[in-house]
């Protein structure tokens, strides 16, 4: 049993890990809160987005996902919610780029440092912005059943689809925190108010142009 599983998990480790590697919303967001809460807002962020995918994960083990998907009005209704969604929190960084006083003066907290985001407030953050992509919920129900056991003369059964999709979120979660480590590493100099405000400015143009992008591709 374990030999017929090792190689369709081999290869879905790979197709996740390619998945999880590339940057996208789920990056941006994460970079731009640790600039914004430091190690804390980075590392809530992964687990908010690694929350959101193992709530896609189970909705789709329980076959909801694959009606969020035939569904072009819900699905559309969730693609444009989370792209609005983006695009707020690009502007919002935008509006911390070009704040005159990011990161000094009166904004400042404590030995000159911007007032940080909340973890609990980039939790949430993480969440939405997961959870408003609903190519993650097509991206599940099209990946998953490929690599999971049909039941007893059936589909895959929902614990081994569940596993599968869980296993994706964990590993984004230890990606997310990586690269939220790598980031905080060098905190002190990205929060320089000149490199913060430069920083800010792109990390708000890429949720932008990512918040469009989802807005204005077809399913």
């Amino acid at each position: 049993m374990i030999e017929q599983l090792s190689g369709p998990l081999t290869a879905f480790l790979g197709i996740a890990a390619l998945v999880i590697v590339t940057p996208g919303p789920d990056t941006a967001v994460t970079i731009r809160n640790t600039l914004a809460g430091g190690r804390a807002g980075g590392l809530a962020t992964a687990l908010g987005v690694s929350t959101g995918q193992s709530v896609w994960a189970l909705a789709t083990s329980a076959g909801i996902a694959a009606l969020l998907v035939a569904s072009e009005p819900l699905f559309l209704a969730v693609k444009y919610a989370g792209a609005a969604y983006l695009v707020l929190l690009g502007l919002q960084a935008l509006r911390e780029a070009w704040r005159p006083s990011a990161g000094v003066g009166g904004q400042a907290a404590e030995g000159g440092r911007a007032a940080r985001l909340p973890a609990r407030a980039a939790f949430r953050q993480g969440v939405v912005s997961d959870l408003g992509n609903p190519k993650m919920a097509a991206f599940f129900t099209s990946l998953l059943p490929q690599f999971a056991p049909a039941g007893p003369g059936g589909p895959a059964r929902f614990e081994d689809l569940a596993a599968l999709g869980l296993l994706f979120a964990l590993m984004t979660l230890l990606w997310l925190a990586a690269y939220t480590l790598a980031v905080a590493r060098v905190g002190d100099l990205l929060r320089r108010p000149p490199v913060r405000r430069l920083l800010e400015g792109a990390t708000g143009a890429v949720l932008i142009g990512l918040g469009l992008r989802i807005a204005t591709e077809r399913p």
